[in-house]
């Protein structure tokens, strides 16, 4: 639209029209020049040509006075607009429209945005109308925060349905076996606790994933054997950023490790100890090979069948992240390495 189109006649009578207007009216003119508000003046001929343009709609659209005189107001939509724009802009022009319409335009360096748009024609002595006023209200920031909040509901309804759907298997896990109801209690209490930790450490990131580090400090601060004892474990890799579905499903891993070494492992008594390292590798993918490495603890006797804690580190993380993991009791103490994909937020 940089090329100025030549003015028919029409347009030239009625841009003295309009300079006629300013001298008469000079303050409302300059007023109009000079406001906030984005406003035009159109011609009535075919396509209502543009003939004064103020500074505040220049600044919306990005032209320069003289690219916009004289251009057809259609030129100012945003191509590709549907067909059923133009009826609703012509009838806001007649005066048959029943509501400000919002309509999609394009500003000089073809990015877009939405306005509103408010017709007022301009009469003659005779109540003939001879042009029409445009004002228009910028709705682009609004509609931007419409799709956010939008986007953001159907991003909430998505966690809240793996929210569910990970307690649900967390409670069929629990009952699963037979237990004292005391044992069943604490079982589910314990690890929904975890999965609610997890959630604040993602919520004070506004869900946009979370460090490993942080993630890994999350999960071991409630038990009371860790705080305080730093000796005890070595924490060992870059604070590596995790979706919020990796970093939640990881979170639940590591509180069954946890949980498992203060009951059975090198966290039952005074001396064991914990490593705990990671690396990311990018051989043909973005990988974090997390390893977790237990000794000094009371020796290691494996398990005669598998519990939920094992059930929800080896077939848990295999079923949500696509990951490998293997899970040694190895008499010296339990190993475990985590091997799973670290997607973007997009592919999560």
């Amino acid at each position: 639209m940089a090329d100025v189109t030549a003015k028919s006649d029409a347009q030239k009578e009625s841009e003295a029209a309009v300079d006629t207007f300013r001298q008469e009216l000079g303050p409302f003119v300059v007023a109009a020049q000079k406001t906030r508000m984005p406003m035009i003046f159109t011609d009535v001929e075919p396509g209502h040509p543009v003939i004064f343009a103020n500074d505040a709609f220049l600044k919306l659209t990005g032209y320069a006075r003289e690219e916009v005189l004289a251009k057809s107001f259609q030129s100012l939509l945003a191509l590709g607009v549907d067909s059923e724009t133009m009826p609703i802009v012509e009838a806001a022009f007649g005066g048959e429209c029943d509501r400000d319409p919002e309509i999609h335009y394009k500003r000089k360096n073809g990015s877009e945005f939405w306005a509103s748009m408010f017709v007022s024609p301009v009469c003659d002595e005779s109540g003939t109308v001879v042009q029409h006023f445009v004002s228009f209200a910028d709705l682009t920031d609004h509609r931007q925060d419409n799709a956010r909040c939008k986007m953001l509901i159907d991003e909430l309804n998505h966690r809240v349905k793996n929210t569910l759907s990970t307690v649900q298997s967390i409670v069929t896990q629990a009952l699963r076996r037979p237990a004292e109801p005391e044992a069943i209690r604490e079982a589910i209490e314990s690890r929904i606790l975890a999965l609610s930790r997890s959630h604040d450490l993602l919520t004070n990131s506004n869900w946009e994933g979370a460090g490993l580090h942080d993630l890994v400090d999350t999960a071991l601060h409630p038990f009371e054997v860790v705080a305080g004892h730093g000796e005890r474990f070595t924490i060992v890799g870059d604070n590596v950023h995790l979706s919020p579905k990796t970093a939640l499903s990881v979170a639940i891993a590591l509180h069954e490790l946890a949980t498992n070494a203060v009951k059975y492992g090198a966290f039952s008594n005074d001396a064991g100890k914990i490593a705990i390292d990671w690396t990311v590798s990018s051989a043909v993918e973005d990988r974090l090979v997390l390893r977790w490495r237990e000794r000094d603890g009371p020796p290691v006797t494996p398990p005669t069948h598998k519990g939920f804690g094992s059930w929800v580190i080896e077939r848990g993380l295999a079923h949500e992240l696509g990951g490998k993991v293997t899970l040694e009791y190895l008499s010296h103490g339990v190993a475990c390495t985590i091997d799973i994909p670290v997607p973007t937020e997009a592919n999560e």
